[in-house]
């Protein structure tokens, strides 16, 4: 799956956190309901793909990383099929069935290329398969040399701070995508990749780009991280380290579906800093990578060939 030409090593990623199912239904839409104002969507095509934690791990694999998935899902027809999608994709799969849940579940219609509707089935992991995972997570620690925390706040990332330090004891490089409007249990990561949203909710609104660098790197500083890397949509991207603030410019493409961005983004900066590259390199290849794929209905993934031309 590797190709040692782009890269001075294989990168070996782990990717811990939420997995989920993305369902997709594709069908016509001809006429409106007459129980209802909505229109009749006659399903033609359904299509499953790796959704949450389990789309960035997706996208390390499909740029030649070595990869590893750590997560939860029920012991339902759900979760073999997210474990058989990470077989045939050759992502080693270490996912913990919970017997007392369902595989967290996202159903899209679709209509004529366009969402109409979204069904979110969901439930949080019990604390023994928590622990578990925990326990599993240790173990495999020393096999991956970059470590993606992927929180979709859904109940699968409790234990982060400990996966944090456990990590760190033994020198890892520790992304986090996160999520909520604490991000005090991620101090210690090495970056941490909050959207326009999530930061806002965490450090409120800023006025200028002066104030939004005081902010972000008061932030960085508290959480002791290496770096900061805001993600911008339209704007880009902006990395915040000890030594500079470095703003990168989106690259311009017309936007179709957002869904999916920040995974392709942080499984690309990942799979980069795994191959050795500069921190500075590699974000500079992880924004052009999230502009290429939100250029894609739904959650996608990015081809060496697309972001390398080769």
């Amino acid at each position: 799956m590797s190709d040692t030409s782009l890269f001075n090593k294989i990168p070996r990623v782990l990717v811990v956190g939420d997995v989920m199912l993305d369902r997709y239904w594709f069908g016509d839409v001809s006429r409106i309901s007459p129980e209802a104002p909505v229109p009749v969507v006659r399903v033609e095509r359904r299509e499953d793909r790796l959704g949450g934690a389990a789309n960035v791990a997706r996208n390390a694999v499909a740029l030649g990383a070595h990869t590893g998935l750590l997560g939860v899902v029920g012991q339902d027809e759900a979760g073999d099929a997210v474990q058989q999608m990470l077989e045939n994709l050759e992502i080693n799969g270490y996912l913990n069935r919970d017997t007392s849940i369902s595989t967290i579940i996202k159903l899209r219609v679709i209509g004529r290329q366009q969402q109409l509707l979204r069904i979110d089935f969901e439930n949080s992991p019990t604390e023994t398969v928590l622990r578990d995972k925990l326990t599993r997570f240790n173990t495999l620690l020393p096999e991956y040399d970059v470590i993606v925390l992927s929180d979709y706040a859904k109940g699968s990332l409790v234990n982060v701070a400990d996966m944090i330090a456990a990590g760190r004891r033994l020198g890892k490089c520790i992304l986090v995508d996160p999520k909520g409007d604490d991000f005090g249990r991620y101090k210690g990561a090495s970056i941490l990749t909050p959207n326009k949203s999530e930061m806002r909710q965490v450090v409120g609104a800023w006025k200028n780009e002066e104030d939004l660098t005081t902010k972000a790197q008061q932030l960085r500083q508290s959480l002791e991280l290496e770096a900061l890397l805001l993600t911008r949509s339209e704007e880009g991207m902006t990395l915040f380290t000890a030594e500079t603030t470095l703003h990168i410019p989106t690259v311009a493409r017309e936007v179709y579906d957002v869904s999916g961005a920040g995974d392709t983004v942080i499984a690309t900066l990942a799979t980069m800093l795994g191959a050795g590259k500069p921190l500075s390199e590699a974000v500079a290849i992880a924004n052009r990578a999230g502009g290429i794929v939100v250029g894609k209905l739904g959650t996608a993934t990015v081809t060496k060939e697309e972001l390398f031309g080769i």
